[in-house]
């Protein structure tokens, strides 16, 4: 088990998480930063979302990788 963390970034600013989350594997780590963005896109809100990235942080804060909104969004229709 290993202690990630998901921060969310655009050009304004850092939205830090603090708690973490455990996840086995680098594996589980990205199924969680899907959900995790597929999450605070589906939420009732004006923020338009294209712009932002999830940072998956280790417990060393090593980044393990990058996952843009855009990746889960798409492209605009």
């Amino acid at each position: 088990m290993a202690q990630v963390y998901f921060h969310f970034s655009n050009a304004r600013g850092v939205l830090m998480d603090r708690c973490g989350t455990s996840v086995s594997d680098l594996i589980e780590a990205c199924e969680k930063a899907t959900s995790k963005v597929r999450s605070v896109i589906a939420a009732t809100n004006l923020e338009d979302w294209r712009d932002w990235a999830l940072h998956a942080i280790d417990e060393a804060g090593d980044e393990l990788f990058i996952l843009p909104f855009a990746f889960v969004l798409g492209k605009p229709h």
